[in-house]
């Protein structure tokens, strides 16, 4: 207990509490940093049986005001330092202190959330957006951190592999026309170009795992609240990015006909249909933003008003930033995921902390 204490830098008489409760015997905020924690459930069970009968708390499906917490793949991989794409911020510790924010945030509003949904990032070994899907016009591997263009295909500087046309059943010259016509249409649309990315969230893998100190949080909530915990999986087209839970970067091929990715239709109707929404994640430059883009979109299409309902909570999410052990980045997308805090805003959604309590939210 002690220990725990230190770990969170309070003292026994100022112990956090959730509600009217101290947060759970089990919560160590420290957690947050260890790769491969794992929550012993039967004890996350028994501490929400306790809280439930002790604070009468009515079920979920009860309330009167339904608020839906989203919570963008805070999985191993993006959270953790040995993940394959820890997403560190420009502090270097971004996504774990954000992972103990997320944790402490559900403890304390576990009576105002009526749902939580978690994103997991869901990859296999050979993606569009991966190392193995591509080589260079001498036959060797593209690095991580490349950037291909429809003229980089052009000119021929990059090609696919022959090997993952095969790996995934493909004609060849039908994969070499669809890739130009996917990185032209990534160029059109003018959110993201064709970034290959480190190996991350391959399924099965620990880094695909939820990161253990939210996942606990989680399952606490659905056992103390009688809320179900339904992740989303994304990602898993080999021939698109899916950086938004709600919606693929491309969904026809170059023929008109191949359909390679849809929207999650019924996942956009859950969250329109809540009453509130609160967004957090990994990472604030790319799923984040992406899924919030779509969200909004939609919103637009029905009823702009309804982007009030919308909180994004800012301290708990961090940006891409790829140092280079030198003092400086190979990429760094903090100034895109700023810039689309300030157009959520300006579009009438709520831009908050996770340290202030809900009830003091502008219009919750």
């Amino acid at each position: 207990m002690k220990e725990r204490m230190h770990a969170m830098n309070i003292t026994p008489e100022k112990r956090p509490t959730a509600g009217n409760v101290p947060m759970p015997a089990f919560f160590n905020p420290a957690n947050a940093a260890r790769w491969g924690y794992r929550p012993t459930m039967s004890q996350v069970f028994a501490e929400a049986q306790m809280l439930r009968k002790r604070m009468a708390q009515k079920p979920a499906a009860k309330d009167d005001k339904k608020v839906h917490l989203l919570l963008i793949d805070v999985q191993q991989d993006f959270c953790l330092k040995e993940g394959t794409l820890y997403v560190g911020g420009r502090s270097g510790m971004g996504a774990i202190e954000d992972s103990g924010r997320i944790a402490e945030f559900i403890y304390r509003e576990l009576g105002a959330l009526t749902k939580i949904t978690v994103t997991m990032d869901t990859h296999l070994a050979y993606q569009i957006f991966s190392p193995s899907f591509w080589e260079k016009a001498d036959g060797t591997p593209v690095e991580p951190h490349t950037v291909i263009t429809a003229a980089d295909l052009d000119k021929g500087t990059f090609r696919v592999s022959v090997q993952a046309a095969s790996a995934l059943g493909l004609n060849y010259v039908w994969l070499t026309k669809y890739v130009r016509h996917y990185t032209s249409e990534l160029e059109k649309a003018g959110k993201y170009m064709l970034y290959i990315w480190p190996f991350h969230c391959l399924l099965g893998t620990d880094g695909h795992s939820l990161v253990g100190v939210v996942e606990e949080a989680c399952m606490f909530h659905a056992f103390a609240r009688g809320a179900d915990f339904k992740p989303q999986v994304k990602g898993g087209h080999p021939l698109t990015e899916n950086y938004s839970v709600l919606s693929p970067e491309v969904r026809i091929a170059h023929d008109g006909i191949t359909p390679v990715g849809q929207q999650n239709v019924a996942f956009i109707k859950m969250l329109l249909e809540a009453d509130r929404v609160i967004i957090a994640g990994q990472a604030a430059s790319h799923c984040v933003k992406s899924t919030i883009d779509d969200l909004l979109s939609e919103i637009v299409a029905k009823d702009p008003a309804l982007a009030k309902k919308v909180y994004v909570m800012r301290d708990c999410m961090s940006a891409v930033a790829v140092s280079d052990g030198k003092g400086s980045f190979y990429a760094d997308f903090t100034q895109q995921a700023e810039e689309a805090l300030t157009r959520f805003a300006d579009a009438g959604m709520h831009v908050v902390t996770s340290t202030e309590s809900t009830d003091t939210w502008k219009d919750f």
